[in-house]
């Protein structure tokens, strides 16, 4: 069978229906196999992984292998309400493919019909991922040995929907296209006192206060002014009432670069800022770090430029070169550890990703299968 374009959005429609968070995508795994099962199974093999139990992988065996490429889409969702008063609807309540990770799948599964359908030269490898948003799916499969034997990938492609390009346009750059991520905890402990007896406590608002003020001086003073660099805090706590100096105070954030280099030079300069603090106000502060697979997606330069010519130079494809964003996604691990590209589809919503308003247009489908099939069969496989 081969899926009609109507086929497609049904498809993509029952998916937005069943919003699944990072690690659950129980009903979600189970409808893409119901849809898997559908397809010529001739050249198929399915393969589930204990370590990732949502997680899918399928291989279409090549005619003429002499390598494997990868694909990969992500499953999970997001912890939002969504507003949109649609028939597909989210039906999970506070969940919703607010990231169009429901596009995402129903592109993979086009292109994976395609292939069941017309058997490829080299083999290709189907990655369905659990756990995009958190939990760092992808480097859980990785670092399970998923992709090795049969399953094995050398090179990898996968793409991201973008509300701001036009449906059906294919965005990507040489270099880093999404930022790395790290998530950073701060604790600073003090000593509480009474709001009447100041020199008798040791504040810890105060000097987390400081410490806010003082990291914002590493993106400002201490990075080049043509590199890139976040730091934020977004999450500050301490105290428990208005007449008790606090004891203890919380912060959370986040780190992102467009190299690893940028990120750990950041946490370094954190690190040194929160060491000098202790000493001024005679006081201890933790600092804790979390960036799990959510490295920069660095595009490999060969692969990619030759992804970019063949996509700048098919009539078929409307291409557009973009610039790097600060967002974060898990691919960066996956590309860490194995060459390959990530791109952007248009889908122009009116809502921005994350948001309860994000409504992708459903044209951007088809038109994404067509730009990758058509890339494996002309560019990377000469055909």
């Amino acid at each position: 069978m081969t899926l009609t374009n109507n086929e497609l959005i049904k498809i993509r429609r029952h998916l937005h229906t069943i919003p699944e968070l990072a690690l659950n995508e129980y009903q979600t795994q189970a409808y893409l196999k119901q849809v898997i099962n559908r397809f010529p199974q001739t050249n198929l093999e399915i393969k589930e992984l204990p370590e990732l139990p949502t997680a899918l992988l399928v291989l279409v065996k090549g005619k003429e292998p002499s390598r494997n490429i990868g694909y990969r889409c992500d499953m999970d969702a997001l912890p939002v309400d969504e507003v949109n008063h649609l028939s597909y609807a989210s039906k999970n309540p506070h969940v919703m493919h607010a990231c169009g990770h429901d596009i995402h799948m129903t592109v993979a599964l086009g292109i994976l019909n395609y292939f069941s359908v017309n058997q490829p030269k080299d083999n290709l490898v189907f990655f369905f991922q659990p756990a995009e948003e958190s939990q760092s799916g992808g480097k859980i499969a990785y670092d399970s040995n998923a992709f090795q034997g049969k399953f094995k990938v050398d090179e990898f492609y996968g793409l991201h929907d973008n509300s701001q390009l036009k449906a059906g346009v294919i965005g990507c750059r040489n270099g880093t296209l999404f930022a790395g991520t790290t998530e950073v905890n701060v604790t600073v402990k003090g000593k509480s006192g009474h709001a009447a007896y100041p020199h008798l406590a040791n504040d810890a608002i105060v000097i987390a206060a400081n410490f806010v003020n003082q990291v914002q001086t590493v993106v400002s003073r201490s990075i080049d002014p043509t590199k890139c660099g976040v730091i934020t805090f977004g999450k500050f706590e301490a105290g428990v009432i208005r007449n008790v100096i606090a004891g203890q105070a919380r912060l959370e954030g986040t780190i992102r670069g467009l190299t690893q280099t940028m990120i750990e030079f950041i946490r370094q300069r954190v690190l040194e800022i929160a060491d000098g603090l202790e000493k001024s106000f005679g006081c201890r502060i933790e600092v804790e770090y979390n960036q799990g697979g959510y490295f920069p997606v660095e595009n490999n330069p060969k692969l990619t430029k030759n992804f970019i010519d063949y996509m700048k130079n098919n009539s078929q494809v409307d291409f557009q070169e973009t610039t790097p964003k600060m967002t974060g996604e898990d691919f960066g691990y996956l590309l860490n550890k194995i060459p390959g590209t990530m791109f952007w589809l248009g889908v122009e919503s009116p809502g921005a990703l994350h948001s309860a308003d994000f409504l992708p247009n459903e044209g951007a489908i088809q038109k994404g299968i067509n730009a990758m099939v058509l890339n494996y069969r002309m560019n990377l496989e000469g055909n």
